[in-house]
């Protein structure tokens, strides 16, 4: 499956490549966070990123697709994460892959046990970027 096209603002770009610096690059997630970064086709001002796409500290409502279950995530840096409220980090396989998609796309979910799901963004609930939060 081609990954869908995304958008990301220039702050959260910035923060999240101070964030991979940081890290160890071997480590799970990082990889594929930095793949993401590389990949966005548009990079926007905070100020103007659309509100249906999913930015840092966004909550976001989801369906995967086969079990038709919903989803409400909210994605996170890794020192937020707190999965029993929902809380995705930026470094988890779901969390890279949501950044910068647009309401109505979908991305293959790689789940335990080898199984992928497929995961469609239904709804951003809240996006900080669009309201003024610009929390790390």
């Amino acid at each position: 499956m081609t990954a869908p096209s995304i958008t990301l603002t220039r702050l959260d770009v910035q923060r999240l490549e101070r964030l991979i610096d940081s890290l160890d690059d071997t480590l799970p997630g990082v990889i594929a966070l930095q793949t993401e970064l590389d990949r966005a086709d548009t990079l926007v001002g905070h100020d103007e990123v659309p509100a249906d796409v999913v930015t840092m500290n966004s909550r976001v409502h989801c369906r995967e697709e086969g079990s038709g279950k919903d989803y409400h995530l909210t994605l996170v840096y890794p020192k937020d994460a707190n999965a029993d409220e929902g809380k995705i980090s930026i470094l988890a396989p779901v969390g890279s892959a949501l950044l910068g998609l647009k309401v109505g796309q979908h991305i293959d979910w790689p789940a335990p046990g080898g199984k992928t799901l497929k995961l469609t963004l239904l709804e951003v609930e809240s996006q900080p970027a669009n309201g003024g939060e610009f929390r790390e």
